[in-house]
């Protein structure tokens, strides 16, 4: 065989290898793109686009402001000693009525102007006890005159002293029933405001006949002694007390209230089953209305609950409680949870969690499609 011919067979032995090798390059290639990398080499948890992040809703657990417990709701109301209801003493016909409701008044101003035959008579008696006494006083100083001159007889002295005391007596009775009745001339008397507030409600109408030990004719409410009344779940109460701090959130008015635990009923009210907590208010509340809606945060001496909307909860397996938080890097990961007691949609999450971790709250189930549930 010539040397041309090796050199032929040479080049295809070559030529062999080279595609061989390309084929072989080939097939690691496909395997590379079909085959997963092994987990050790991918980062772990969700990375979710710009445009998946929309449908998301991540909060930091907890819900409010540090060692707060979670939001409770309640509503604005007068202090007890901030309102005063005013009816009638006596049983009467309404002559006029001063005011509406609404309307600012100063201590002492004229509401009703009632018309009674019982205020009549009480005039009238205290006028007769007037009269009586002072007779009965001139009596005693002719009497302790005739003593001092020796005429007089001491027993004579001592009835007109017991007379006069006793006239006294009954006259200061008959004042203080017609000062309780009120200013006025004859069978008309007016009914004042006892502080200054604002008219709250009007009850009475002109002619109408009203008695005494009925509803307030006329309401005022002083706007400067407000509260809160949070509604505290009966299961949580014993964790209050008296003195501790609170925050009030009250959204119609976009303001934010440092405030006190003032008291704690001791009575659990309706079919929810919650107990009332008064809060007092620090500073200026003049843009407060009572009935507002308010959100009450306690400051509790122990560890405050950690809890989360009932929607950030998933259930697998229909038993593990999960739920996605938010690490540094911006990838999501599944935790697992220990969860306790829920009320008003929040969830309180006992281990799995630490303050402050980012969670999802909304749109959870786009991250997981084997949940079966939601809390």
């Amino acid at each position: 065989m010539g040397d041309g011919t090796k050199r032929i067979r040479a080049r295809g032995a070559a030529g062999a290898c080279a595609v061989a090798a390309l084929a072989s390059c080939l097939a690691c290639s496909a395997r590379s793109e079909t085959q997963p990398a092994p987990p050790q080499a991918r980062p772990s948890g969700l990375e979710i686009t710009a445009a998946g992040r929309k449908f998301l809703v991540v909060e930091a657990i907890g819900g409010g402001p540090e060692g707060l417990g979670p939001p409770l709701p309640g509503r604005v109301a007068f202090r007890p000693d901030a309102v005063a209801g005013v009816g009638s003493p006596l049983p009467a016909r309404v002559a006029s009525v001063r005011v509406r409701p609404g309307e600012i008044v100063r201590a002492g101003a004229p509401l009703l102007v009632l018309q009674s035959a019982d205020a009549a008579s009480a005039r009238a008696a205290s006028d007769e006890a007037a009269a009586r006494s002072a007779a009965a006083e001139d009596l005693l100083r002719r009497q302790e005159e005739m003593v001092e001159r020796g005429i007089g007889l001491e027993v004579e002295r001592f009835a007109a002293e017991t007379a006069a005391r006793e006239a006294r007596a009954e006259l200061e009775r008959a004042r203080r029933a017609v000062s309780l009745i009120g200013e006025g001339e004859g069978d008309h008397f007016t009914i004042r405001s006892p502080m200054d507030g604002v008219v709250l409600s009007v009850r009475a109408s002109l002619a109408a006949v009203v008695a005494p030990g009925g509803e307030p004719l006329v309401e005022i409410g002083d706007p400067r002694g407000l509260w809160v009344l949070a509604d505290v779940p009966e299961t949580d109460v014993g964790r209050v007390a008296r003195g501790e701090a609170a925050s009030v959130l009250v959204p119609d008015v976009d303001a934010r209230f440092e405030a006190t635990v003032d008291g704690v009923g001791r009575v659990v009210e309706g079919e929810q089953r919650r107990v009332p907590v008064y809060v007092a208010l620090r500073g200026a509340c003049e843009r407060l209305t009572p009935g507002m809606l308010a959100e009450v945060r306690l400051r509790h001496d122990g560890e405050a609950p950690l809890t989360l909307p009932a929607t950030a909860v998933l259930v697998k397996d229909g038993t593990q409680a999960v739920v996605y938080v938010e690490r540094a890097d911006g990838r999501f990961e599944a935790r697992p949870v220990r969860t306790g007691g829920s009320r008003d949609g929040r969830v309180e999450i006992v281990e799995g969690l630490a303050a402050g971790e980012r969670v999802v709250v909304k749109g959870a189930l786009l991250l997981d499609g084997e949940a079966e549930q939601v809390l």
